[in-house]
């Protein structure tokens, strides 16, 4: 389950060898087994070396993999996309090289809040593709008409961000009006029409992509529609669809509360309407565990849902949102279990 907008945060193997078929030794009698045993002793020890080889490769593959900027079409990896929100961004990075170290993840994904009419940070952008992350923006139209952005009254905004995501090269995720189904923001169920919604989605990328913006990987991203919170979110996902031709991947946001809360109950529905949908890749777009519902086996359930599914990974909030619930990770046992956790991912398409 989610909570309000976060536009005023508070805080917070071996590889097997190859087998290889060895012609059978001719026998000449005893005379020759000494001879045979110093080729089993030599064998033997060309077998351990090319082990020890082996070895060494493989951990020198997964210290060495590549850090610069993941590639503009982003590679579709199934629990590959480790992401983080935390307070700070997009002004500063530390906040990200502080949980990185803490948990020793290293996001692939890193996010922020954006309001209408705030540029693309460049210079952010290019630290965090520096540090082989792309930037996740959330791109929320805060008290905007929505209507008025399919009619082009928004469009010199609109082009100047495209251009600049454009000059950027890199890639980057954006996701207009995250969690739309919910009632909680402006540009939301019950505040403002699908139909408006899913003009405006398609008016900004037909923009983005006519002025050269191909960089960009449209997130279409919603709440969970099990939300407990009764008549405050619209489980009828198909009438804010935009269409398949105008989304990359989809996120769904969905939050642990309760101690006996779990992935599939809490995201299964979700992902069954989304499929009804569509095909394309999904990331858990923002999700979390409050303290009191055991966050270490929360974070257990997350990383092993994520793989059961098949889903692109998680970005994890790791603050306090506006109405004070803490998702941040501090407690050993969880720290743990996030860097266990993480251990198992590798950068997307390496």
């Amino acid at each position: 389950m989610n909570r309000p907008s976060h536009q005023q945060e508070e805080d917070v193997t071996l590889m097997p060898l190859p087998t290889s078929r060895k012609n059978s030794p001719r026998r000449h009698g005893s005379v020759n087994r000494p001879r045979k045993r110093r080729r089993i002793v030599t064998t033997s020890m060309a077998i351990i070396a090319v082990a020890a080889i082996a070895i060494g490769i493989s951990i020198f593959n997964r210290s060495a993999e590549p850090t610069g900027p993941l590639p503009v079409h982003l590679p579709p990896a199934s629990a590959s996309y480790l992401g983080v929100y935390t307070k700070g961004l997009p002004d500063s990075y530390a906040p990200v090289t502080a949980f990185a170290s803490a948990t020793g993840a290293k996001p692939d994904i890193v996010m922020y809040y954006s309001g209408w009419y705030v540029p693309f940070p460049a210079g952010f952008a290019s630290t965090v593709a520096n540090h082989g992350a792309v930037p996740l923006v959330q791109m929320d139209p805060d008290n905007i008409n929505v209507a008025r952005i399919a009619s082009g009254h928004y469009d010199g905004y609109l082009s100047a961000y495209a251009e600049a995501i454009r000059a950027y090269h890199h890639p980057v995720i954006l996701s207009f009006g995250h969690e739309m189904n919910g009632n909680w923001s402006s540009w939301g169920y019950r505040h403002t029409s699908p139909i408006a919604f899913v003009a405006a989605w398609r008016h900004i990328v037909s923009l983005f992509r006519a002025l050269g913006a191909q960089n960009a990987t449209w997130l279409w991203t919603v709440n969970i529609i099990n939300d407990s919170r009764g008549g405050k979110v619209d489980g009828n996902l198909r009438r804010w669809w935009p269409g398949n031709s105008y989304v990359t991947w989809v996120g769904i946001d969905g939050y642990y509360l309760q101690p006996n809360w779990q992935f599939a109950p809490l995201f299964g529905p979700t992902i069954g309407a989304v499929r009804a949908l569509t095909s394309d890749p999904i990331l858990i777009g923002e999700t979390g565990a409050v303290p009191a519902a055991g966050q270490p086996t929360k974070i257990n359930d997350l990383f092993a849902g994520v793989r059961a599914y098949g889903l692109l990974g998680f970005v994890w909030f790791n603050s306090t949102n506006t109405i004070g619930q803490t998702f941040g990770i501090s407690n050993p046992a969880a720290i743990a279990a996030f860097r266990k956790g993480a251990s198992t991912y590798r950068r997307p398409g390496s």
